[in-house]
């Protein structure tokens, strides 16, 4: 009996020092009350501070939440692709398109009264004034044939201009065929109506092409491309000359159209015809002086107006009109 006792006495004991205070255990000290109390009992927050806490936790659940939602895309919420819609959008889009060519066709030329039309002066066909207008415009150079010229296109300063800029570079490529090389363009896309059908533009009220651009002195090349359908054809252009003189100041360039040369793959060729102003395609600048180096052209604006003291038709003697000879 007596062992009995001692040994309930002993477990007594022991369970009293278990417990987690320091009075009791002062050799364990404070951290390991702490430790015990807090492992051993569930913790209770102070009144006052229950609400802000539940708030904080729901904050931070909620933001993994979102970065969580951000980072992985449920396989549930995937982007439905519908082609039969894209299809039936984009003819809707060109049905759109033509009903309103049919409206401005029944008012007048691009929709507006005849009389305005035939009463205009000038006309700005291009300008730039934002990347939707360089939007407009395609440059291309030598690399197409393995060339080491650059050409590229951006909005200018202030977004009142468009800067036209690169190094040209007459190193014919080594490929041993191309055995003339160093050219950079800029040509304007050719205009498209409702169901990719082509546009073209109507000059035929006015006589002269007229430019206002800043460059570095060099000689330009402007193309006019007419809008045709012949395979035989779609190599010819006319052509005229540019210069520009250099310096900080704009100039005015006025080109009379019956200036304006017939070439056929880059040649001008002995019978010329006069250009058809009512059959415009495209109009580009072309820079192949063969002086190596950087470039740049600026244009604000590219336009078309009627000269009244220009009276000149043509001013080639090659042609069916004046030599009429030549085309027998």
């Amino acid at each position: 009996m007596a062992l009995v006792h001692k040994f309930l006495s002993s477990a007594y004991i022991f369970r009293k020092c278990l417990k987690p205070s320091v009075s009791s255990c002062p050799f364990l000290g404070n951290h390991f009350a702490d430790y015990c109390s807090s492992s051993l009992q569930k913790p209770v927050a102070a009144p006052g501070k229950t609400s802000s806490q539940r708030n904080t936790e729901g904050d931070l659940q909620g933001h993994h939440q979102r970065e969580v939602a951000l980072d992985i895309t449920s396989p549930e919420e995937k982007p439905e692709v519908s082609f039969d819609k894209a299809i039936k959008d984009e003819i809707k889009n060109h049905c759109r398109r033509l009903k309103d060519d049919i409206v401005n066709y029944c008012i007048g030329p691009e929709g507006r009264p005849l009389h305005e039309v035939l009463l205009e002066q000038a006309k700005v066909v291009w300008q730039f004034r934002g990347k939707e207008d360089l939007d407009k415009w395609m440059v291309t150079s030598d690399k197409t044939i393995g060339g080491r010229s650059e050409v590229f296109l951006k909005m200018g300063k202030n977004n009142q201009s468009a800067l036209l800029y690169g190094t040209l570079s007459s190193e014919a490529p080594k490929d041993g065929e191309s055995g003339h090389s160093g050219y950079c363009a800029m040509i304007s896309r050719i205009p498209r109506g409702p169901f990719e059908r082509k546009r073209s533009y109507d000059w035929s009220q006015f006589n002269t092409l007229y430019l206002r651009v800043r460059g570095d002195g060099r000689p330009w090349m402007v193309n006019i491309r007419q809008d045709t359908d012949i395979i035989q054809r779609k190599d010819q252009m006319y052509s005229y000359f540019m210069f520009t003189r250099g310096g900080p100041y704009w100039q005015e360039v006025k080109i009379p159209f019956s200036k304006f040369f017939f070439s056929n793959q880059g040649r001008i060729r002995d019978a010329q015809y006069q250009l058809l102003l009512d059959k415009i395609s495209s109009v580009g600048f072309t820079l192949a002086d063969k002086v190596d180096g950087p470039f740049f052209l600026e244009i604000d604006f590219i336009g078309v107006f009627a000269d009244p003291a220009h009276t000149e038709e043509f001013a080639y003697e090659n042609s069916p009109e004046l030599n009429p000879r030549l085309f027998k």
